[in-house]
């Protein structure tokens, strides 16, 4: 009963870039995403952040691996990293240029 008078909206941390520039910053959209996640809907998350699927499956990975060690989770651990990285940087150039 208590969770529906709870909003994650009523939470989330204002984009102090966005504020004092005008300019959205590179995470901008991450906290609306998580939520759409956790609500279902997936393909508004994708629109809203298109690296919130990059970073969770990099943060389900750094998790397992703190359990699970094997061969090649150094070069897996980069590998994501810079996916999520790469899928930030020009979803942002996206953004800025359209």
């Amino acid at each position: 009963m208590l969770f529906h008078f709870i909003k994650p909206e009523d939470f989330m941390l204002p984009c102090i870039n966005k504020q004092l520039l005008g300019m959205e910053c590179l995470g901008c959209g991450i906290q609306r995403a998580t939520v759409l996640v956790f609500r279902g809907d997936f393909v508004l998350a994708f629109k809203t952040y298109p690296a919130i699927y990059a970073l969770i499956l990099l943060a389900l990975f750094l998790i397992f691996n703190l359990f699970i060690k094997f061969k090649y989770d150094e070069k897996l651990k980069i590998a994501l990293i810079i996916l999520s990285v790469g899928i930030i940087i020009i979803s942002y150039i996206l953004k800025i240029t359209n």
